[in-house]
């Protein structure tokens, strides 16, 4: 199977993966709508939310794991195209690099807690990876 050379941008900033308990209500400053990215998913078990690093508050009642960044998978693509995920997280977890994904219904978004490895590895692989823009 021939693997699709994709391009991904590095969204700017540092961004936050935070944990409420699945009855707290989502925090105001979880939603920013001027903000590249941020997305907020509720299960029976937790509200996880992430977002850019700044609007999280110190809390020491709010788990939080601070200073990942993200990757925007360009797209769009087709749903129904298989592997997209794998292709790019597999290679990732090989070289070390701790991945969050995140799917939205024209693209898909990798937060990575190793910035310059993930890089790396996608490139070699032969990816384009660049700063957003």
């Amino acid at each position: 199977m021939t693997q699709i050379q994709r391009t991904l941008s590095i969204l700017p900033g540092y961004f936050s993966i935070c944990r409420l308990g699945p009855h707290d209500a989502i925090p105001e400053w979880a939603i920013q709508r001027d903000v590249d990215f941020f997305t907020i998913t509720q299960t029976r078990d937790e509200l996880s939310i992430i977002c850019p690093q700044q609007n999280v508050p110190l809390d020491d009642n709010l788990t939080v794991d601070r200073d990942w960044r993200c990757l925007k998978l360009e797209g769009p693509f087709d749903m129904d195209e298989p592997g997209v995920m794998a292709a790019l997280a597999t290679p990732l977890a090989e070289a070390g690099v701790s991945v969050f994904a995140e799917a939205t219904y024209d693209t898909d978004y990798l937060v990575v807690n190793q910035l310059e490895a993930a890089v790396q590895s996608l490139e070699s692989l032969g990816h384009t990876v660049r700063e957003a823009s």
